[in-house]
């Protein structure tokens, strides 16, 4: 069984209405995949480009999510909408679970209202920003490097009471410092090793030893360029990122947010959902049966917040 905490599927649908999500070639990950590669639980992203103007971001939003329903959902009677650890509980063995997750707040812009009204849709993983600064937080290519806002730090309070994870992927260096301070539930739904690779996208080892302190689960992502600095990145250089996650500590909080779909380039051999079959196979040249079964499902689920 398989938990991918992140991928683009939707900003495709809405960007491309032709691409097919059943079955079709255009996408990396399509419902045929994920039924026969074994996946258990994906999580569908609302990422908004940064071209929407700010008066549409919340209504592009919107779209998103009745994508989300209208294309994944609705055609699909064995995936089901997951709002809970006991929903997940709940799955049968021919079922899968989907979860709605927003990347970047910059559709809510400053008001929790709009963030209160996506929970009640099926909103439960929040990331504060996309790479560049907005109402809550600077993001990891913002060059100021700025940390929380007040609003930030009030929607973090807010994701709290909520019980949803709150999103470090991201962030900058002084945002996500902030945010552990505050979040009760975090994650990195996408993210890597940056002793590995030295992107600013990736975590330094202070922060991982942070995220497994406050119980969090990092989920390593299939990026090329968050997974190799030079050259191209082979399945052996992903492996490396978990390696070193572990040797912080850190084998039971570790799983996959592979990206699919939100990035162009690829790994050879690890370009498309089902390729997840031919990562399984590498993992178990490495680690026990227990541990690949961790960092595929286990890790995730068991701190799905409620």
């Amino acid at each position: 069984m398989i938990f991918d905490a992140h991928c683009d599927v939707l900003y495709q649908l809405q960007n491309d209405g032709t691409k097919d999500f059943q079955n079709g070639d255009d996408l990396h990950i399509t419902y045929q995949q994920l039924v026969d590669t074994g996946a258990k639980i994906q999580c569908f992203a609302i990422f908004l480009s940064p071209r929407v103007k700010s008066h549409n971001r919340f209504d592009t939003a919107l779209e998103m999510v009745d994508l989300f329903y209208e294309k994944i959902l609705k055609p699909n009677p064995h995936i089901k909408l997951v709002r809970s650890k006991h929903d997940i509980d709940n799955l049968k063995d021919n079922e899968m679970g989907a979860v709605l997750t927003l990347e970047g707040c910059e559709s809510i812009e400053e008001n929790l209202v709009k963030l209160r009204a996506l929970y009640r849709l099926g909103l439960r993983s929040v990331g504060l920003t996309w790479n560049y600064a907005n109402a809550a937080a600077d993001g990891a290519l913002e060059k100021r490097g700025g940390g929380l806002t007040y609003f930030g730090q009030s929607m973090i309070k807010e994701l709290n009471k909520l019980k949803i994870w709150t999103d470090v992927s991201h962030l900058s260096e002084k945002a996500f410092w902030d945010t552990i301070e505050l979040a009760e539930y975090p994650i990195a739904s996408h993210s890597n090793c940056y002793r590995i690779c030295k992107h600013p996208r990736n975590l330094k080892d202070d922060q991982i030893k942070a995220l497994i302190q406050k119980n969090g689960v990092i989920g390593i992502t299939f990026v090329p360029e968050f997974v190799k600095e030079n050259g191209q990145a082979q399945i052996s250089d992903v492996i490396r990122h978990i390696d070193h996650i572990c040797s912080l500590g850190g084998e039971h909080h570790l799983g996959f947010g592979s990206d699919f779909d939100g990035t162009e380039k690829t790994i050879p051999r690890l370009s498309r959902y089902k390729d997840y079959e031919i990562l399984i196979e590498s993992l178990l040249k490495y680690y026990s049966a227990r541990q690949v079964k961790n960092f595929l499902f286990d890790n995730f689920v068991s701190r799905f917040p409620q």
